[in-house]
């Protein structure tokens, strides 16, 4: 693997392959944050996002940044977390416990029933949904600190559930990542892409077709394309 590159000031992990991602973390990475980075996230000037993916590992989840690596001269494809942690559930799951937070109750009820069926020797520590308030959320991260689980995600929407990784590996060191609607694609509640659009990199303007209202959204790519080749990232 690469050496990560920086983008707009965010460090961002270059990798050849999936295979290549969970060989990386393998080898004595465990205790991170994994950040899907894409174009709009890239382009934000936050200070405090971009401190929290410096210190930990942000993977190339969109086009956008798979591009900007491609420029740096490194070696990369998109990663889709909304995959990527099945990956790590299919590696791992004999090895290590995990621990699932986020999604409507309805989905993450589906999402567990799912895992069960598709991995009968899944050791899981837990899960809840992601709605709950200050009190609820206090007792779920002494519920973490208690089972102490190996893997966690967190699919609870974009920055968000960053912050809230980084509260819980302040009291609980493990492998943390964001997962946003992940759930919800997983359980059939919302529709990916066809794969043809997914292997030509249209999966934005798909999501688009399907929802106009993210037009201001996309703009943000064309921002980030516009500084990228300017050179101003």
């Amino acid at each position: 693997m690469s050496k990560s590159v920086q983008i707009n000031g965010y460090r961002v992990y270059p990798f050849k392959n999936r295979k290549a991602f969970l060989s990386f973390l393998k080898n004595g990475h465990w205790e991170n944050i994994l950040v899907a980075l894409n174009a709009e996230k890239i382009i934000r000037e936050d200070e405090e996002l971009r401190d929290l993916v410096n210190k930990n590992i942000g993977y190339p989840d969109g086009v956008g940044a798979v591009w900007a690596l491609r420029r740096a001269g490194k070696e990369a494809i998109k990663i889709p977390g909304a995959e990527f942690w099945l990956d790590i559930i299919e590696a791992f799951h004999k090895e290590k416990t995990f621990y699932l937070v986020g999604g409507k109750p309805e989905v993450m009820e589906d999402t567990i029933q799912k895992l069960k069926k598709q991995f009968p020797d899944l050791n899981l520590a837990g899960y809840r949904n992601g709605y709950f308030n200050e009190e609820e959320y206090q007792i779920l991260k002494e519920e973490i600190f208690q089972k102490k689980p190996d893997i966690v995600f967190v699919a609870m929407g974009s920055p968000k559930q960053e912050y809230i990784m980084q509260e819980l590996q302040e009291q609980h060191k493990a492998l943390y990542m964001g997962l946003g609607g992940s759930f919800d694609v997983y359980t059939g509640y919302v529709q990916r892409a066809p794969n043809s659009w997914i292997n030509l990199n249209l999966e934005w303007a798909y999501r688009l077709l399907k929802q106009p209202s993210r037009i201001g959204r996309q703009r943000v790519l064309v921002k980030f394309l516009y500084k990228l080749l300017l050179g101003k990232l």
